[in-house]
């Protein structure tokens, strides 16, 4: 490594031809565009035959090739070899003759053919002190790279690092709004899956409302109509937030919809959709469900629990809640799954279900307490003659005063239904 080369006033050309490639830089171009021309003018000033810059990756703290005059891209980690020093000291490398130097990977020239004498290696550091990443050109026309080289490299340097550290931003902000306006729209048409009224069932008040944490979620809910006295019910729970969990749950949806009109039964619905969920998520992945027909000429609800739970049935009769687990695994884990009903609810007038997801019960406040289903269920108690749209703001309103501003980190869902009195 050459040692820190002493101050030395650039030939007049050099100094226009670096601030005419500073105008240059300073338009607006793309991330790619820039590598390329920034390799360009080093090769040209320096009189290189070839170029690559680095860039560095602070999250892995490697540096990686995106643009290379020869060569394939490729990643190193930010400690190794020449570039990885000049990285770490943030001083200028010159190797007047690479194969004589220890430090030199010839394992590119093998692979490529190419032969390196020289290299001239300089650090991109930003207008912020942070590492940008670094220039390499490689075997100077005529001989080997000089001192003052090195000052022309460093001046440049400087120069490409700062409208480097600008491509990058402007990159960054443009994918991320991009990335916004998709989430957006993906949040839209989530929503606009969720029932916007439940179909009318003879003697009940049913009601449901959902809200993801992040701009998508990976909860849902859906009511189904099916002729005039059976209500299907579907609350779903995937693991993890986003886009993923979200498309799984609206899968489910989907799902079960088609099975409902090809008249399948609540078993080969609930068995079809787990065992297409086993081939389709990954192997940590899966969706906690609550599926189940409400039958308002018999009064029960048949239903399969796939992994979803406390459900609350409150009996209005005597006040009491009773809390039910959950019948089977979550849906998607193992295909071939037995079904077997769990016996059915049977609701009496004034009997209220409730499903809801763990975002409202596992709800904490800033001193890391939940909100629980004790608090659930007084609000139940004190609130079932109202209708359950009314019973679903108050526990939606009783988490948020819990919560004391604290933020909302799962999705929470409520789906609700009373058999009316009389």
């Amino acid at each position: 490594m050459a040692d820190k080369p002493e101050k030395t006033v650039l030939d007049r050309e050099i100094l226009e031809r670096i601030l005419e490639i500073t105008r240059e830089l300073a338009r607006p171009l793309d991330l790619k565009t820039m590598l390329e021309r920034v390799i360009d003018e080093g090769r040209t000033v320096l009189r290189a035959e070839r170029g690559t810059v680095f860039l560095y990756d602070s999250e892995t703290d490697e540096l990686f090739s995106t643009v290379a005059t020869g060569t394939d891209t490729f990643r190193i980690p930010a400690d190794r070899g020449i570039v990885g020093e000049c990285a770490r000291t943030r001083r200028v490398v010159n190797v007047p003759d690479c194969y004589a130097d220890p430090r030199f990977n010839r394992d590119v020239d093998r692979k490529t053919g190419y032969r390196t004498r020289c290299l001239l290696t300089v650090p991109l550091v930003g207008y912020d002190d942070s590492l940008v990443g670094v220039l390499q050109v490689l075997n100077k026309s005529g001989g080997v790279f000089t001192g003052e080289d090195e000052h022309i490299a460093t001046a440049l340097g400087a120069q490409c690092a700062v409208a480097l550290q600008r491509a990058r931003m402007l990159e960054d902000l443009v994918t991320k709004e991009k990335m916004e306006r998709e989430l957006a729209v993906a949040r839209d048409i989530q929503m606009r899956v969720l029932p916007k009224e439940v179909p009318d069932l003879p003697g009940y008040d049913v009601a449901g409302w959902s809200r993801p944490a992040d701009e998508t979620g990976g909860d849902t809910f859906d009511t189904i109509g099916v002729a005039q006295n059976r209500l299907i019910l579907l609350l779903g729970d995937a693991t993890g937030h986003g886009i993923g969990p979200a498309l799984s749950v609206t899968q489910v949806r989907s799902m079960l919809r088609v099975c409902v009109r090809l008249g399948a039964g609540l078993d080969d619905a609930f068995r079809h959709i787990n065992d297409q969920l086993s081939d389709d998520l990954a192997s940590n992945r899966f969706v906690t469900a609550f599926l189940g027909v409400l039958d308002s000429s018999t009064h029960r609800i048949e239903y399969h629990a796939g992994g979803q739970g406390p459900l609350l049935q409150f009996h209005g009769a005597t006040g009491e809640c009773e809390w039910l687990k959950a019948s089977t695994v979550p849906m998607g884990l193992m295909a071939g799954l037995p079904v077997v009903q769990p016996p059915p609810l049977e609701l009496a007038p004034g009997d209220i279900v409730g499903l809801m997801t763990d975002g409202i019960y596992e709800y904490e406040n800033p001193s890391e307490e939940q909100f629980g289903e004790s608090r659930v269920e007084k609000i139940v108690r004190q609130h079932q003659n109202e209708p359950m749209s009314r019973l679903v703001e108050r526990i939606v309103a009783s988490v948020e005063e819990f919560a004391e501003g604290a933020p909302q980190n799962d999705d929470m869902t409520i789906l609700l239904a009373r058999r009316l009195p009389g």
